[in-house]
């Protein structure tokens, strides 16, 4: 499963997120028609030292495996997802939404990213037995931009996992890009998935 984690208070913002009714796929001001924009390859992830990536079909609707992190107050839109996959314990997912507008399209980017931004307080306050760090790796001189940030929980039966994010933007489309594997912040390869997350905004159009 993408993004796998064995902290289950992950498991448990995820379930609560969605039980809280939190409306992810239905349009609000969603864009007409048109080409849709592109998603990341499996070639295009950071390298995996021992197991291939797999790609998953395009599929509509928001990703379970980012609600950890941007399940409630996420504004509704048509959402498109990819998700990935290696054979051991690492991840990945790929979110992509056509907004109204530009204007729309800033706001929704400088949403997400605030509340990336404050998830390891929010796993914290969920879950007393888990503690969470974010960290803040920088912008991307790319299209209208994108940043990237560092997540890594621990549990205090021990499992331990980090996950890298991004969130771009190219005029009215956002692109969220997530990674995750066990292990801490020594295990993720930032550089490399800065690469992905610019790769993602090029690619898009």
């Amino acid at each position: 499963m993408p993004i796998r984690t064995r902290a289950t208070a992950l498991a448990a913002l995820t379930v609560a997120a969605l039980a809280a009714g939190t409306v992810l796929t239905a349009p609000a001001g969603a864009a007409p028609k048109a080409t849709p924009p592109k998603f990341l390859s499996a070639s295009e992830l950071p390298p995996h030292p021992s197991s291939a990536w797999t790609a998953g079909p395009v599929t509509d609707g928001f990703p379970v495996e980012l609600a950890y992190c941007l399940g409630e107050g996420v504004p509704a839109y048509d959402y498109r997802h990819r998700a990935f996959h290696t054979d051991l314990d690492t991840g990945a997912v790929q979110v992509t939404v056509v907004t109204g507008s530009a204007a729309k399209g800033k706001a929704l980017a400088a949403l997400l990213d605030k509340e990336i931004r404050s998830c390891a307080d929010r796993i914290e306050a969920a879950d007393p037995e888990v503690e969470a760090e974010g960290r803040f790796y920088g912008t991307l001189p790319v299209e209208e931009g994108a940043t990237v940030h560092g997540l890594h929980t621990e549990a205090s039966w021990g499992a331990s996992d980090v996950h890298l994010l991004s969130v771009g933007r190219d005029g009215r489309t956002v692109t969220v890009v997530g990674w995750g594997q066990m292990g801490d912040f020594g295990d993720a390869p930032v550089g490399a998935f800065k690469k992905t997350a610019k790769k993602a905004v090029d690619k898009l159009y």
